[in-house]
């Protein structure tokens, strides 16, 4: 039934007719976090995220490239130093074909870099004494290691993964989150109708009353000044009843615009019921374990402070810079195509260097860079510790108000009952002429203020159970952990 609803809410926004919804609390939060702008954001959100993983894991495996240029001409005149000591310009008039193509491999462990190539030139050179040349690389080990500097592959290890999960546990944060604003507009639009329809029912009964006052004061029964202050009171009640219909038009397009339902459906809301009547009671210590294990806060938390920590390491290695460059492969060169690739024709090529650079002397930048780093990851600490503080005081409160929401909704419930009984037994008693026009205003604005408190106190409910689950992203009253069915 509940699909049928919401697959009625999706269509009906293309038809030009007017349509009257009567819509549960239930299916608002499944369109809002289905079909509102803010899920959309959410989920983009997620996805860029998941993309950066993804872009993160290529930098574990190997990579392929693949090399040409096709061709590259040249006519130009250099300059040519003569045997004698001077000076002459010579012709170059050549053409050049090459392609290459390596694998590449980063090396997590160590921050290197290792590569297998393969390539292939062809020189040709054009004019009187034109010639070819062609070499040829069949194979050639490469590798690339910084030493003792900074492992910037190791260090994506640790945070990519974290920042990846914190990605996932927003997602499900962000549709609670979601949840939570359309209880708000819910409520809001269904203590609209509330007041609209307490206007309609205090608006007719004025009518009624000024009735009876009208017979009453003829008869001698009521005075003229009581007489006018229940015409003021009708007018106040029609006057009342306009400004109920206007905040009743406002909020229902707020709920419509969030969920994205077109102008032309008319929503009701339904006075919801609380999910269960046996509503548990939550211990602190419980939610703020389950919320530390599974909310993005403690995900960011270990995020930044790993950042801090790289941001110092990078520091330090970047104090000086020390690098091992090696390489070991085969090379053919002749005139010949069909000779470069003769193995008899391959020679040996081995590169190895070792390069340092070390500051002598750069007035204290370096150390001064470390200094700022380790100062911002002090600051990064002390914030967190604060952070901490305050996300265990909200869960303390939270798992507060929820307990005792259950009973602040039953006395809200027994004292809207109440305020109705009187209300009735005031108004009947007022056409007997037992009540003065006093008590009768009293228990009707008696009246309409239970009601609005009990939407209110059924609106708290929700909104403390939502916030819970946001907060700890487990549903507790079914025990189960969130976004594994969505």
């Amino acid at each position: 039934m509940r699909k049928i609803l919401l697959t009625l809410l999706i269509t009906l926004p293309l038809k030009m007719n007017a349509d009257t919804i009567h819509i549960h609390l239930n299916d608002a939060i499944e369109l809002g976090i289905s079909r509102s702008v803010d899920a959309v954001v959410a989920q983009n959100q997620y996805v860029s995220a998941y993309w950066e993983y993804k872009t993160f894991r290529t930098e574990l495996l190997p990579e392929v490239i693949f090399n040409t240029t096709l061709p590259h001409y040249s006519r130009s005149y250099n300059s040519f130093q003569n045997p004698d000591g001077s000076f002459s310009y010579v012709g170059n008039d050549y053409s050049l074909i090459n392609t290459s193509f390596s694998i590449n491999q980063n090396i997590p462990l160590t921050g290197g870099r290792i590569a297998v190539e393969s390539s292939f030139e062809r020189l040709r050179q054009h004019g009187n004494n034109a010639s070819s040349h062609y070499k040829s690389i069949p194979g050639r080990i490469s590798l690339e290691q910084p030493l003792f500097g900074f492992n910037r592959v190791r260090w994506l290890q640790r945070i990519e993964p974290i920042k990846y999960s914190e990605a996932q546990k927003r997602l499900v944060s962000n549709q609670e989150e979601i949840a939570l604003t359309v209880i708000e507009y819910y409520f809001n639009l269904l203590l609209g109708r509330i007041n609209l329809d307490m206007a309609k029912q205090n608006r007719d009964n004025a009518e009624r009353l000024y009735i009876v006052a009208e017979a009453r004061h003829e008869m001698g029964q009521l005075s003229r000044v009581d007489l006018l202050q229940m015409e003021a009171s009708k007018l106040r009640a029609q006057s009342s009843l306009t400004n109920a219909q206007a905040s009743f038009n406002a909020r229902m397009f707020q709920l419509r615009s969030f969920l994205g339902i077109g102008e032309d459906i008319v929503l009701e809301p339904v006075v919801p019921e609380f999910l269960t009547d046996d509503i548990p009671t939550l211990f602190y210590p419980d939610v703020l374990a389950m919320a530390l294990e599974n909310n993005a806060f403690t995900q960011n938390i270990r995020k930044r402070m790993l950042e801090a920590s790289r941001n110092v390491s990078q520091s330090r290695a970047d104090r000086w810079n020390m690098r091992l460059l090696a390489s070991f492969g085969m090379s053919g060169q002749e005139s010949y195509f069909r000779d470069v690739f003769h193995h008899n024709n391959w020679r040996n090529e081995q590169i190895a260097t070792i390069g340092i650079s070390i500051p002598i002397l750069d007035w204290g930048k370096g150390k001064g860079r470390v200094r700022i780093a380790e100062a911002n990851r002090e600051v990064v600490e002390s914030r967190i510790e604060k952070e901490q503080m305050d996300f265990n005081q909200e869960i303390f409160l939270k798992v507060q108000h929820f307990n005792n929401q259950p009973e602040q909704l039953r006395l809200a419930h027994a004292t809207d009952a109440i305020a109705q009984q009187r209300y009735d037994t005031s108004v009947e008693a007022f056409i007997l002429g037992k009540l003065d026009i006093l008590n009768l205003n009293d228990s009707q604005m008696a009246k309409d203020e239970a009601r609005r408190d009990y939407i209110n106190q059924m609106f708290l409910l929700w909104s403390y159970y939502y916030q819970i689950r946001s907060l700890t992203l487990f549903d507790f009253l079914s025990n189960e952990m969130l976004g594994e069915h969505r």
